[in-house]
């Protein structure tokens, strides 16, 4: 049984969420640099997962995957596409008004996945 790696970043529209590429980019150019931005932040992503688990084999041979979209739909999109068996994601755990207004991405995908979901809590940045 071959097990491959996908790690996918989905980058959304700015006005869902502003201000999450922002710590990547300069305001002025944000809109034309959003894909550059989150190319940058998944990069960043993979050096520091090689950093942290850097006996992780399967990180060796990962495949990185950026699309655009919004990020609930595009994750269960690409994980039918790709047949996974299992979606891992992070969440930043928001609460109150902000999960109100803002909704949970984790939480759709949960709710609609026809694979087994697994959800970590990001770290406080």
């Amino acid at each position: 049984l071959e097990t491959r790696l996908l790690i996918l970043h989905v980058v959304h529209d700015p006005g869902e969420m502003p201000g999450y590429y922002s710590r990547v980019l300069n305001k002025k150019k944000r809109l034309h640099r959003i894909e550059d931005g989150a190319q940058e932040m998944l990069e960043a992503f993979i050096a520091r997962a090689h950093k942290e688990a850097a006996t992780a084999a399967c990180l060796d041979s990962a495949e990185t995957l950026l699309v655009k979209g919004l990020p609930a739909t595009r994750i269960l999109e690409v994980a039918d596409k790709r047949k996974v068996g299992l979606i891992v994601m992070g969440s930043r755990g928001r609460t109150g008004i902000e999960h109100l207004l803002l909704g949970s991405v984790a939480q759709r995908v949960m709710q609609l996945a026809q694979v087994p979901v697994t959800v970590t809590k990001a770290e406080e940045s």
